[in-house]
């Protein structure tokens, strides 16, 4: 059979203060159209389909038009867990009866030992777990970690493999050897939370969620994060957003990726701020797309973001690249004995590297007049 595999929607997210409810409801109408391009048997959701264990009225009513899109009217199988984003208790309302449906969602390990089956491939659904869940489940003390859970879970998924059929998991964790961005929350602890990939070489195919790039864990062949449908972060700026299309008829699976295009993308930019605000300079954003700015400037720059953003509208972040590291000069008693006005240009030009503007020059004696005539007063 073949297989659509995603994760990651996030539904309800916000970047920066920015509502990206419109940029989750296009992807979804990519990943849809992908889904009937290639004819997918199933879709495949490996976890965190909201941003929050409590989202919004508008990302609950989104996810469901969605879920009820793809299952009711375009009449795909769904295969879907809970991630650690999710609420396992409110996603899982009514998980009983969605299967009459052929929607297969699961935010408990009650469940994960019984496999799903749809044509030559068993599924099995592991939701995102704690250890003290798996040792609740084998009633086993000795789990302490995510590493033993899963050696446990894995033993147990084998002894309900049916021969002559494919074996895929679904599952939402952090597997060893895999790189983070920026807007993943970390849920290992030197080391104590990672999957050995070893312990999931009895699948044919291993399909996760948690990490938001499919570049995640590099030279595994058969063990893929589909990353998330849009960039969440600035540290995601040059990936390429998409899902796998696994196809289990071949020997091994074969996988390709389908790129997924942002409706609105997210762009760094690195220059000075004279050259950004230059109309005449060209940069590969429209007014609707998220920029962070990395300023190559090193002096003081009034009212930077507000200017900024009559050129870019949504600015998500601003960073200094070349940001100073100066440690003032002990001063003399002589220098101590200077006028204030003097001192104040002494230490903005030690501290900046540049003078004093005349603008500036006013507006300190302004300020110093005033101070001087209040002590009078």
């Amino acid at each position: 059979m073949k297989f659509l595999h995603t994760a990651d929607w996030h539904i309800g997210k916000r970047l920066n203060g920015y509502d990206l409810l419109e940029e989750q409801q296009d992807a979804y109408r990519q990943i849809k159209a992908i889904a009937r391009e290639e004819a997918v048997d199933a879709v495949v959701i490996a976890g965190d389909l909201f941003d929050r264990a409590l989202p919004s009225e508008a990302a609950v009513a989104a996810l469901d038009d969605m879920l009820v899109d793809l299952n009711r009217h375009e009449h795909f199988p769904l295969l879907a867990i809970s991630g650690n984003h999710d609420s396992a208790v409110r996603l899982g309302y009514g998980q009983e009866w969605f299967a009459s449906t052929d929607f297969y969602l699961r935010t408990d390990l009650k469940n994960c030992l019984t496999p799903i089956s749809l044509g030559d491939t068993e599924f099995f659904l592991l939701p995102y777990f704690e250890p003290f869940a798996v040792r609740q489940f084998f009633q086993d003390e000795e789990i302490r970690t995510v590493a033993q859970g899963m050696a446990r879970l894995v033993a147990a998924m084998q002894q309900h493999f049916t021969a002559g059929k494919r074996h895929v998991l679904v599952a939402h964790f952090f597997a060893a050897g895999s790189s983070h961005t920026d807007s993943e929350t970390l849920v290992q602890v030197g080391g104590l939370n990672a999957v050995p990939v070893d312990l999931l070489s009895p699948f044919d195919y291993v399909a996760l969620g948690h990490l938001h790039r499919k570049e995640a864990l590099q030279g595994e062949a058969k063990i893929k994060y589909s990353g998330s449908p849009l960039k969440f972060s600035t540290s995601e700026a040059a990936d390429t957003k998409g899902v796998w299309i696994v196809d289990t008829a071949t020997d091994p699976v074969t996988v390709s990726f389908r790129p997924l295009k942002p409706l609105h993308d997210l762009v760094v930019l690195t220059d000075s701020f004279a050259h950004l605000m230059d109309r005449e300079q060209d940069y590969p954003v429209t007014p609707e797309d998220f920029v962070a700015v990395d300023l190559t400037d090193t002096v003081p720059i009034t009212n930077v973001m507000q200017e900024l953003k009559t050129r870019f509208p949504k600015i998500i972040e601003l960073n200094r690249v070349n940001q100073l590291t100066v440690t003032p000069d002990d001063l003399e008693t002589q220098e101590l004995q200077q006028d204030p006005q003097t001192l104040l240009a002494n230490f903005f030009e030690q501290m900046t590297q540049h003078p004093l503007t005349d603008q500036q020059r006013t507006w300190s004696e302004a300020a110093l007049q005033r101070a001087m005539k209040e002590d009078t007063e």
